[in-house]
């Protein structure tokens, strides 16, 4: 008799095997999340964390291997965590999204997530996917090739992982109540961080300034990951060029560079080449706005040897003000393409989307909002309610009143859509939880098309469960006899976040051959926060291996009992066994 754990897992390695790969390991790790404190800026605060660490800790796998972390939650805070960029192929029920495809790790229990990879390689991250955790709750996932493959470009004398992200003087919680309560930007932020640290540039960081320390002519590959909340950045290393070799768990063709444009939930792998003069230079990244005022976070990369390093390192040079466009950086990318990198574009599309994404306004009278009215965002100018049980058991049990499979392939006013300002009243959202349905092995190209409502800005777009092919991108309304000619379907970039630009569009497609509920919002939290999300349900296909696997027997329950916890020695000893 097979138990229900061993037949999950008899599934997991067939899923590995139909795919080509023979390799498989169970790798095993614990996240403990709980409260821990930790100083920058000379101020010290307290802050959800894993394992105690800031940023988390770095997962590493051999492509097509399944991965098991136990998630243990020792805060205070409902807490789960998702795997962005993992394609969990049927197996929606460990993808990490709060009352999407799963109900929250109350505090107090525990969840065995199984992050199943494919065919991914390079670099992806994990990051908690409830309310706004992130800012503390990350960490990257390095996917190396399986034994004895390697990497399509030379074996790099090192490897390391570089995370971009955001401090907060406040703690999280705080800022984010107070985003909620006055209904427009969130507070400023007081640094930008590289591997946890702002740089030297801010006050009380010199002494905790993250530094790359490096031999001279060698060549390094550096996994760069976006766990920023709010804005795209450009990154640059004084004196140096790079060659991005991947993004987002894909490799690309090589592509020499001065600088890498990056927006939250993406990344990016480079080569650096320690070729200038030993001595100590400026990394550091800038945020993509018109505003001067956030200073940069800097690290420095010092070359062995036996010189005089200088009085400060060599800086950057940045463009100053607004960039043209962060559209520039991502139409270089290009797919290896190539024999053992093969790519399937699809061709013959079913289900044709056109997607508008907006800012809009929302009447508030409530003492705390700032304005008359508050900021909402959607798509299709549909503001997504989350609901208080997860979408994934609803589909998969057949519970009504949870959502409805109605939302629109296109929005129900066309107007000018980056050049006419609307009244404000025009700007309203509706209010849904709405999916849309694919049938399993439909053909899906969407044209996510940027408004100018809200002023316009950036979105950059993730979809859990997928990766997608970026065929084209461009400024403007997205125009079928202009723009559709110039689409990439020879070699496209394959991503799981694409950036559409301000004033603009973007093209993408993929093949709906992952059953199971898929979550898709603009990965600027705020946006998400204010309702720019919506789901896919993909069905089921009609034979066994395309089917979606049954849910693990630990699934946590949205009636499970939490709240603030108090665990004495005995209790957390019992938890955490």
């Amino acid at each position: 008799m097979v138990s229900p754990t061993n037949f999950l897992f008899l599934c997991f390695s067939a899923i590995i095997l139909v795919g080509g790969i023979t390799s498989v390991q169970a790798l095993v790790h614990r996240f403990e999340v709980r409260r821990t404190f930790h100083t920058r800026l000379c101020t010290n605060k307290s802050m959800l964390t894993v394992n105690g660490q800031f940023p988390g800790p770095t997962i590493y796998a051999r492509r097509g291997e399944l991965v098991t972390v136990d998630i243990i939650n020792l805060s205070e805070q409902n807490i789960t965590i998702h795997w962005h960029g993992v394609r969990m192929p049927r197996y929606p029920w460990a993808d990490g999204t709060n009352l999407v495809t799963m109900c929250p790790i109350t505090p107090g229990n525990k969840f065995r997530q199984r992050m199943i990879l494919s065919d991914e390689e390079g670099t992806l991250f994990w990051h908690a996917h409830s309310d706004w955790s992130r800012a503390t709750v990350y960490g990257a996932i390095i996917i190396l090739p399986p034994t004895p493959e390697s990497y399509p470009f030379p074996k790099p004398h090192a490897q390391i992982p570089i995370l971009l992200g955001l401090w907060w003087n406040a703690e999280i919680e705080e800022v984010y109540e107070n985003f909620l309560a006055e209904g427009r930007d969130p507070a400023p932020v007081d640094a930008f961080l590289m591997n946890g640290q702002p740089g030297d540039l801010y006050p009380c960081s010199t002494q905790d300034t993250f530094r790359l320390k490096v031999e001279p002519r060698k060549t390094y590959l550096i996994r760069m990951v976006s766990g920023l909340m709010h804005f795209m950045v450009f990154f640059k290393i004084a004196g140096h060029n790079v060659t991005v070799v991947g993004m987002d768990g894909a490799y690309t063709k090589p592509l020499n560079t001065n600088h890498i444009a990056i927006s939250p939930g993406q990344t990016i792998d480079f080569l650096l080449e320690t070729n200038q003069a030993p001595s100590h230079y400026y990394m550091a990244y800038k945020i993509y706005t018109r505003s001067s005022d956030y200073v940069p976070s800097t690290a420095i990369l010092e070359y062995a040897g036996n010189y005089t390093p200088p009085p400060s390192p060599v800086f950057p040079s940045f463009q100053e003000g607004w960039p043209s466009t962060s559209m520039h950086f991502e139409t270089k990318l290009r797919s290896l393409a190539d024999a053992k990198h093969p790519i399937a574009v699809p061709t013959n599309i079913t289900e044709k989307l056109f997607f508008t994404l907006s800012i809009n306004l929302w009447p508030c009278d409530a003492d705390s909002c700032l304005e008359s009215d508050r900021f909402l965002a959607s798509i299709n100018n549909v503001s997504m309610m989350i609901p208080e049980t997860s979408i994934l058991e609803a589909y998969y049990k057949g519970v009504r009143g949870v959502f409805t499979a109605n939302f629109p392939d296109r929005p129900d006013r066309i107007f000018n859509f980056t050049y006419v300002t609307l009244q404000q009243s025009e700007s309203h959202p509706r209010f849904a939880t709405a999916v849309y349905m694919l049938d399993y092995n439909a053909e899906v190209e969407i044209v996510f098309q940027g408004t100018i409502l809200g002023k316009g800005m950036d979105h950059p777009m993730h979809l859990h469960g997928y990766s997608v092919y970026l065929l084209g991108t461009g400024l403007g309304n997205f125009n079928e006899a202009r723009d559709r000619p110039s689409l990439n379907l020879v070699d496209p970039p394959y991503m799981d976040t694409v950036n559409v630009p301000r004033f603009g569009w973007t093209v993408v497609r993929f093949k709906a051959n992952n059953p199971g509920v898929w979550y898709m919002h603009c990965h600027y939290d705020r946006h998400q926060t204010w309702g720019m999300r919506m789901v896919f349900i993909v069905k089921d296909g009609d034979r066994p291996e395309e089917k979606m696997l049954p849910p693990p027997q630990d699934m946590p329950r949205c009636d499970m009992p939490g709240g603030e916890v108090t665990l004495g020695p005995r209790e957390l000893a019992q938890l955490v066994s």
